[in-house]
This record gives C-alpha cells, sequence and structure tokens, in this order.
C-alpha cells in the first residue's frame, strides 16, 4: 500500500480523528514498510488529515480554505520525519484580517482533534511579523522554522515566511551561530555521548539527533557545510532506531533503556542488544565527527569575518589583497594568507589544525599518517578533515614489522595526553586505526554493559592512555606502558576470558609494530595480568605469604611490577569513578611494595594471621571485652593519604569491635552496621587470647585463668548522612547478641521497601573456591549484587555450614560485591576439596534463594 493508497482510503472512510487514528494504525504496523518510507507516509497522511480539518467550517460542514492564513509544519514534522509518537510542530500563520474569534475557531478546530486523539501538539498562532520576531529572541523556535513546510491554506505566506525566515538566519549567523554551539555544547555536557552510554538518548546526546538537526542549520547559513559522507545514513539509522524504541515501549521515549534494547533490536531484525548499541554508537561517532569538523569550520569563517575590517584599516583600502584572504586564526587577521607553522616532516600547523606540508608525499613516506598524528597531538591540534582523508586515500601501507619511526610516532601520540583523544576519533572516522591495527575492529563500538564503565571498549583503551601518559615518570619503559594501556582489553569480543585471549593478541600486535622479543614479552604479561594487582589487594590476604609469592610469580620482575601497577591505576582511572579510589589505591601500593620486597629477595614472613601481636589499642579493646562480657567498640578516623590534590583523602574510619569468643559474632557485627547504613570496605578477624591473670579482679572472672577474644577491624563509610556513635552501635550489638533485636528481620523490612527500576533484572550470586590462593585458609569468593545485609547474610551461611572465618576481604564496584572469605575448618587449617566446594555451594544457596 502506497501513501497515496493510504490518503485515498482515509479520505473515503472519514476524515475526523476516527479515519485518521485508524489509517495511521495500519501503517504503523505495515511490516512491509519501515525506516524513512513509513515517515515520509505518516507525514503525509497527516498532512491531509490536518489540511481536512482546516478547510472544515464549524462542526465539520465544509467551510472553504480560510482566507489569509496557512497551516505550517516545523521541526522533525517539517521535515517529514514522524516517529510513532512524535509530538506535532504546527504553526497556524495568519495575515492579521480575521478577528479574534474567527482566529480562536479556526485554531479550535485544528488542535482539539489532535489532542483528542492523545498525539502531543506544540503549536502557535501568529502573523508573519511575530513569528520573525519570536525567532530573533528564541534560537529554539528560528530553529524550528528553518524546516517550515506548507500543509495547507495560503501557500504564498508559508513561502513568503520561509525566504524571510532563511534570510534573517544568514543575516545573523555570526550571531546565531556561536549561540546554536554553545546550546549544543551544554546539551552534550548534560546527556553525555551518544557514541559510548549503555542507556543513550537517542536524540540530546552528543552525536544524536539534536545535533544532526544543529549541522543542518550550519548549512542553511552558508558559512560553513558538515562533512556529507555517511551523515545522512547515519541520521536516518538513529531515526529507524528512534521509531522501533517508540514501538515497542508505546511512548514517545528517546532514551534507549537496558530493559528495552533486546525488544528494539528484534524490531529492527538485529541479533541482539549488542548489535543495536554497536550500531547506534556507530552512527553516533559519524554525527559527532561531523560536528567537531563543521564547528571548527564555522569558528574559522567568523574569525576571517571579523579580522576583515581591521586588515582593511591596516592596509588604508589599498587593492591587491591576495586572494587568499585573511583566515583571522590566532593572529586575528594579521596577514592576508593564513601562517604555515612547521610542526613535523610533511606537517604543519594552518589555522588551527595540523595540515599536510605542500610537500609532503604520502605515497611515498608510509609513516605520514602516524606522524601526522603525532604532531597535531602533541601539539594540541586536531588533523584537518582534508589531510585525514587524503592520507587515508594515499597513504602506504606500512611494512611488517613496522619501522622503527612508525612505532615511535605511534608511542608519541599516545602519550600526548588529552589531545590523543580527537586525533584518534579523526583516524578511525576514516578507517586509518583498522589499517593500522586490524585487531581493533572487534573491540571497536563494542558496548560494556557493566554499570562501573564509562566507555565502550575502544574509548576505554584510548583512554587508558590518556591517563597512563601521566604515569609515564613512575616507569623505566614508557613506551611499553602505552602501549599495553591501548592494548590490554583488546582481548574483549573474543571468547573465553579476555585477559588470555588479549595476551595472545597484544603479542602478535607487540610484535608485528617492531618490539624485539624481550617488550613483546613484557607487553603480552602486561595484558595478562592488569587485573591482577587490584584483584589481589582488594580479595585476598596480604598478610598470607601465598598472596606475595603469587603475584611475584606471575609478574616476575620488578619492572614488569612497576609497569603494572601504573597501567593497573590507568585502567581503573579510565573505567569510571567506581573503580578507583585512594582506598584501592593504597591497598595496591601496600601489596605493591610486599611484592617488590620478594622480587628484591626478601622472603615474606610464614605465620598465621592469628600469630601477629595486637596493638596496645586492640588488647586494651579485648581485655575490657573480656572482663565486661560484652562487645567493645572503638570507633577513630583514618588520616588518609595525600590525594590528586595535595591534601589527605580520608579512606572511612576505622571500627574495632572486641567480642568474647563465642558463634554468631561476623554475621552479628555485619548486621548491625547495615541497619546503619555503613558501607563496609574491608574486614580483619583475629582471635586475641589473653594470659591468665589478665581478667584478674574483673566482674565475672574466675580463678585468673585465661581467654580468648574475637577481635574484628573494619573500615567502613557511611553510605550518606554522618557516622553514627559508637554507643548507639554498641547497644544495638548487644541487643543482637542476646536476641533481643531480631536484624535479620529489620533488614528485610529494608529490603522490601528498596525502590526497584522495572524490568532490571540482577545476574544470580555465584560463589566459588579459588584454588591455591593460601596456604593457611581456603579461600571463597562471593559475587553478587550488593544489597543491604549482604555481608550479614554470608557471615550467616558460613556459620552455619561450621567454618571459622579467619578474614574478609570486601570490595564493591558499582551495583556488584566481589567478596573473599578466608576460612578455615575444626582443626584450624585449610579445608578439604569437596568440603570446600560444598560450602560455596550451601552459600550460593543462601544468596540465591
Amino acid at each position: 500500500m502506497t501513501s497515496m493508497d493510504v490518503r485515498t482510503e482515509t479520505e473515503a472512510e472519514d476524515s475526523g480523528p476516527s479515519g485518521y487514528a485508524a489509517a495511521r494504525l495500519r501503517l504503523l504496523h505495515e511490516e512491509a514498510r519501515s525506516g524513512p518510507p513509513r515517515r515520509s507516509a505518516l507525514a503525509e497522511l497527516t498532512d491531509d488529515w490536518l489540511a481536512g480539518l482546516f478547510r472544515a467550517g464549524p462542526s465539520g460542514t465544509p467551510g472553504g480554505i480560510p482566507k489569509g492564513a496557512a497551516l505550517i509544519a516545523v521541526g522533525g514534522y517539517g521535515r517529514g520525519e514522524l516517529s510513532p509518537r512524535s509530538d506535532l510542530d504546527l504553526l497556524l500563520l495568519h495575515d492579521g484580517s480575521a478577528g479574534p474569534k474567527e482566529l480562536a475557531a479556526l485554531a479550535d478546530r485544528l488542535w482539539y482533534p489532535v489532542w483528542d486523539l492523545g498525539i502531543a501538539l506544540d503549536h502557535s498562532v501568529r502573523t508573519p511579523a511575530e513569528a520573525r520576531k519570536t525567532a530573533g529572541e528564541d534560537l529554539k523556535a528560528h530553529l524550528g522554522l528553518l524546516d517550515a513546510r506548507h500543509v495547507a491554506g495560503d501557500l504564498g505566506m508559508t513561502t513568503a515566511l520561509r525566504t524571510a525566515v532563511l534570510a534573517d538566519w544568514r543575516n545573523q549567523a555570526p550571531k546565531r551561530l556561536p549561540e546554536l554551539r554553545e546550546l549544543c555544547d551544554e546539551r552534550a555536557e548534560r546527556h553525555g555521548e551518544l557514541g559510548h552510554l549503555l542507556e543513550p538518548d537517542l536524540k540530546e546526546a552528543r552525536g544524536g539527533l539534536r545535533d544532526a538537526t544543529a549541522l543542518r542549520a550550519v548549512a542553511a547559513s552558508w558559512l560553513a557545510d558538515a562533512p556529507r559522507e555517511g551523515l545522512d545514513e547515519a541520521r536516518q539509522r538513529l531515526l529507524d532506531v528512534r521509531d522501533a524504541l517508540h514501538l515497542a515501549t508505546g511512548r514517545a521515549t528517546d532514551r534507549l533503556a537496558l530493559q528495552e534494547q533486546d525488544q528494539v533490536a528484534a524490531g529492527l531484525g538485529l541479533l541482539d542488544a549488542d548489535t543495536l548499541l554497536r550500531q547506534v554508537y556507530e552512527a553516533a561517532r559519524v554525527v559527532a565527527y561531523a560536528g567537531d569538523v563543521t564547528w571548527r569550520e564555522v569558528g574559522r569563517v567568523l574569525r576571517a569575518r571579523a579580522g576583515r575590517p581591521r586588515l582593511r584599516s591596516m592596509l588604508g583600502g589599498r587593492s591587491g589583497v591576495r586572494s587568499g584572504g585573511p583566515t583571522g586564526g590566532r593572529g586575528g587577521g594579521r596577514a592576508p594568507v593564513a601562517e604555515r607553522t612547521p610542526l613535523a616532516e610533511g606537517v604543519v600547523e594552518q589555522d588551527g589544525e595540523a595540515v599536510l606540508a605542500r610537500a609532503a608525499r604520502p605515497e611515498r613516506d608510509a609513516v605520514l599518517p602516524l606522524r601526522a598524528a603525532a604532531a597535531a597531538a602533541q601539539a594540541g591540534l586536531p588533523l584537518s578533515l582534508h589531510a585525514v582523508r587524503h592520507l587515508a586515500a594515499t597513504a602506504r601501507p606500512l611494512a611488517t614489522p613496522w619501522p622503527a619511526e612508525a612505532r615511535e610516532q605511534l608511542v608519541t601520540l599516545l602519550g600526548a595526553g588529552r589531545p590523543t583523544v580527537q586525533v584518534w576519533e579523526a583516524l578511525e572516522a576514516e578507517g586509518l586505526i583498522t589499517r593500522f591495527l586490524p585487531d581493533w575492529e572487534r573491540v571497536r563500538c563494542r558496548p560494556q554493559r557493566n554499570a562501573v564503565h564509562t566507555w565502550t571498549v575502544d574509548r576505554h583503551l584510548v583512554e587508558t592512555a590518556v591517563r597512563a601518559s601521566a604515569l609515564t615518570r613512575r616507569v623505566g619503559r614508557p613506551d611499553l606502558l602505552l602501549v599495553a594501556a591501548l592494548l590490554h582489553d583488546i582481548g574483549k569480543g573474543w571468547p573465553g576470558d579476555h585477559s588470555t585471549a588479549g595476551e595472545t593478541i597484544a603479542r602478535d600486535i607487540a610484535a608485528r609494530i617492531g618490539f624485539d622479543a624481550g617488550d613483546v614479552a613484557v607487553v603480552a604479561r602486561l595484558v595478562r595480568h592488569h587485573l591482577l594487582l587490584v584483584e589481589t589487594a582488594t580479595r585476598r590476604d596480604l598478610d598470607d605469604p601465598a598472596t606475595v609469592r603469587g603475584v611475584a610469580e606471575a609478574v616476575g620482575s620488578v619492572g614488569t611490577l612497576e609497569l603494572l601497577h601504573a597501567l593497573t591505576e590507568a585502567d581503573a582511572l579510565a573505567t569510571g569513578p567506581a573503580a578507583w579510589s585512594t582506598w584501592r589505591g593504597a591497598l595496591v601500593a601496600d601489596l605493591v611494595k610486599r611484592v617488590t620486597a620478594v622480587l628484591s629477595g626478601e622472603a615474606p614472613e610464614e605465620r598465621a594471621a592469628e600469630d601477629a601481636a595486637p596493638t596496645a589499642e586492640q588488647e586494651r579493646l579485648a581485655v575490657e571485652a573480656y572482663r565486661t562480657g560484652g562487645p567493645v567498640l572503638s570507633m577513630r578516623a583514618d588520616s588518609g593519604v595525600p590525594s590528586e590534590e595535595g591534601g589527605p583523602e580520608p579512606l572511612g574510619v576505622e571500627l574495632v569491635v572486641a567480642v568474647p569468643e563465642r558463634a554468631g559474632v561476623l554475621s552479628s557485627v555485619a548486621g548491625v552496621l547495615a541497619l546503619h547504613r555503613l558501607a563496609v570496605r574491608t574486614a580483619e578477624l583475629g582471635v586475641v587470647t589473653l594470659p591468665s591473670g589478665m581478667g584478674s579482679g574483673a566482674v565475672g572472672v574466675g580463678s585468673g585463668s585465661g581467654g580468648s577474644v574475637l577481635l574484628l577491624s573494619w573500615r567502613v563509610a557511611a553510605e550518606y548522612g554522618s557516622m553514627p556513635q559508637a554507643a548507639r552501635l554498641r547497644a544495638d550489638l548487644v541487643r543482637v547478641l542476646d536476641g533481643s533485636l531480631d536484624v535479620e528481620a529489620r533488614l528485610a523490612e529494608r529490603e522490601a521497601a528498596y525502590p526497584r527500576r522495572r524490568g532490571t533484572v540482577a545476574p544470580p550470586a555465584r560463589v566459588t573456591v579459588a584454588p591455591a590462593a593460601s596456604r593457611l585458609a581456603t579461600v571463597i569468593e562471593v559475587r553478587a549484587q550488593d544489597a543491604p545485609g549482604l555481608l550479614h547474610r554470608i557471615g550467616r551461611a558460613l556459620e552455619a555450614a561450621e567454618v571459622a572465618v579467619r578474614s574478609a576481604h570486601v570490595s564493591t564496584l558499582g551495583a556488584n560485591a566481589v567478596d573473599a572469605f578466608y576460612v578455615t575448618g575444626a582443626d584450624g587449617g585449610p579445608l578439604e576439596g569437596d568440603v570446600a566446594v560444598g560450602v560455596a555451594r550451601e552459600v550460593e544457596g543462601v544468596l540465591r534463594g
């Protein structure tokens, strides 16, 4: 059925709301028609319906075409891009000859049927002069009128308004375009980058539909034009996704939420949600890159215009100015032709961009693309569009392995810091990155379905290199650090563990770009173990010699450890705010210090945690707990370690709890902390054995024999608000221990009251035994959705399994808890293999139930 067929059928049925609604519904559910044809057909169908309303008289009687009035579609409707739930942007234009009552009757005849169908309507009634005045005062209104399209009434009025509005736009472009750019920048700041977000806003985010519309407005100004290649296809792809989103949700939404992505992908005939996101990201990057190029061109043109009056004044009206004219670059019209400043062999700066020198010969110079990119990034300049495209079209392929200069230029590019990003994006937009590094294709635009991650895989790799560039003074081989940063997640997209897969790929890439065998081995090892330090520091007992020895054996040398330490920090900082903190940094630094000692020839002391002598404060608390027969608490703020700003950054509050030895202490203390909304960062458990006579004279102590006290050392932080007083914590702990406070019931009530997002389902908890993680205990690893009382539930499950918890290492990443518990059996040693597996299954069953 063509759009003409739809219009004919609609007119035959009824020109009223019911006929339009039925035809609209049929059109939206036609499987044979989607994308641009459906959007155009929907716009035409709506045009005919509104034109019928415009021509109708009172109560729907034939009234003829009102004189001196026109109905105009603006904005997205004006472009003929109606999505299933799009609103209608309409302007009722009149010449002022009709009276107020007549105008109101005409407006009611148009607006009320739209509202009756539940369609959102953005409407206005103005004269041509009023429309132009509003456009001059309101940038968004002016943008909407640039797409004005005649629907019904006096065509001459519509044509005259369009002509006037376009003329105003072009005349006011030096003022309006900077305003438009500021509007785009503010929107990007609020909504982020469409090319990387896990739940993006298709319209408002950077690289979205609003930006595509802004580029049309720039082109209409005649000052500059966006790169055309792929831009219209990218915009149509985003519109297609929005159409499918509207149909899937039944709502006028532009936010591609996680729970809708599978249904939207199916509606578009795509394999899965990841395929959908990759297509969205690719389209968004085309729009965003076109915007970058276009706005730079606008800036150059406006600077040139600003420079011409000053140039004429300097020349005193003399003729003979060269045809190149002033560009008004950084010198503000200092010369009639833009100055070209050398940056590197074959690369010069011209008017704020890195461009190719006139003598450059890309077809003879295979290293020129990397040299140009490195020079641009080091100078903090963008690569010009013409230069990148010329390089992509004519540059000779690099030999394998790469010549030394090519490798050095890549390292120079990666070490330039933040300017690396825009240069890398320019290379990627023209396909040069995958030409240099074919394995990049698998990670390009690959989403990371983890709330901790801010970026797609490929952008995360570049961001890690940016972060690593600030750490190059800490390592002896900055080149290996930067390359490892670029490659550390290159295994994502391949089956199996990405670190293992990445090691193989990184080894191949490092050899291909010209590193020798020793350096290749170091890069491969860094990629293989890039998570080792942070995972060990936050999930293992650093006092256990087996922990430190295991890391030392994996790393192999002090030099590699130095590189791995810097890579760990760069990776975490590039991941997102939840992945790195001063606390995690302090733990990793402590581990690195211990491993360095082992690699330098020192043997770690073989001891159990119970053998460690308690501090004077801990001994005091233990004695007090034994004397009173109840819990004793001590709280003090951690002094912190220096932050990047130079001052101390607190690590939380150190909480020490001493309780006479008995069952259920771990879960009880964890439950009380959860009740008071305290987030646990670390937990250490030990037993203090008091010598005989220590409790002499104390209440409840008999003949002076000794006793055992459980000592629990926690580092906690308030989820929000201030820390509770120690006295309140102790009072609740006493009540829990004597059974008068049912902490489990209280936590269950709170969990039931927690708001849950519709459609979000957390993966089930997973509990495993970490093989050979310690010679002194069995390590049980728990990975689960973080929730109030989670540590309490785990403690109860471990106590039910009749194992002793020697220490606990708690780590929370976004909404995910990754905890490790060192447990021992009745004999004080590690559990047998089958017993350990059984304990893990019991805990997992509790958490999944």
